[in-house]
């Protein structure tokens, strides 16, 4: 006998009209252990300039979106989520948007024939250290959500040392009179600040996931 069998005729029936809630928990901690993949990837692109690290990434990126579309299936799907669907819809999105930064900065460094500096590396290292503590937090939403604030907190102290390099690298970098190349290296500097501030956004959103369990 499988299970299906062995349930009652109201198990079956209230299984059908009330379905069983997926582990929302789960979804968004996968999602951002990926995240934590494919910064991993950026810091190693950053060390070492290597263009297969860099293709792995633009791999990653695509894996990401077919991720984030399964979720938003899913989440559209639910009858019912354990917290509000808004904040599941943004969590999805804004991690989704942090690979979108990292895939975006590698293809225009190839594209403008760029490599990496100091700068690049240590906003990835910046991103990297604010993507593992969204990990963190996502991991502990299930199980003991009150102390994912901190790790929301420290996610957006991580973008706050990206944006503060931002603006010392510019400051240094428009001292020159390469202006093409003062250009060219700028954008690179404001996509892995872009993916810096989805982070963030991220993190404000686990905050907001947070207040409203606890």
């Amino acid at each position: 006998m499988n299970n299906e069998q062995g349930k009652s005729l109201l198990a079956r029936m209230v299984e059908r009209v009330f379905p069983k809630t997926p582990n929302f928990f789960a979804m968004l901690h996968e999602q951002s252990r990926q995240v934590v993949h494919t910064v991993s990837l950026l810091v190693r692109f950053m060390e070492t300039g290597d263009d297969a690290v860099g293709e792995a990434i633009r791999e990653d990126e695509h894996a990401a979106d077919r991720v984030k579309m399964g979720n938003i299936h899913i989440l559209n799907e639910a009858f019912s989520t354990p917290i509000d669907r808004e904040d599941i819809y943004r969590a999805i999105t804004s991690l989704d948007e942090v690979v979108n930064g990292c895939k975006d900065a590698v293809s225009e460094m190839h594209a403008l024939q760029l490599a990496p500096d100091a700068v690049t590396l240590e906003m990835a290292h910046h991103l990297l250290e604010g993507v593992q503590a969204l990990e963190a937090g996502f991991a502990r939403l299930g199980r003991t959500p009150a102390e994912a604030a901190a790790d929301a907190n420290l996610a957006r102290k991580a973008e706050r040392k990206v944006e503060k390099l931002y603006r010392r690298a510019l400051a240094q970098l428009f001292t020159g009179d390469d202006y093409i190349h003062m250009f060219k290296r700028r954008e690179i500097y404001r996509h892995l600040t872009n993916g810096a501030e989805r982070m963030a956004a991220c993190a404000n959103t686990l905050h907001d996931i947070v207040v409203k369990m606890v």
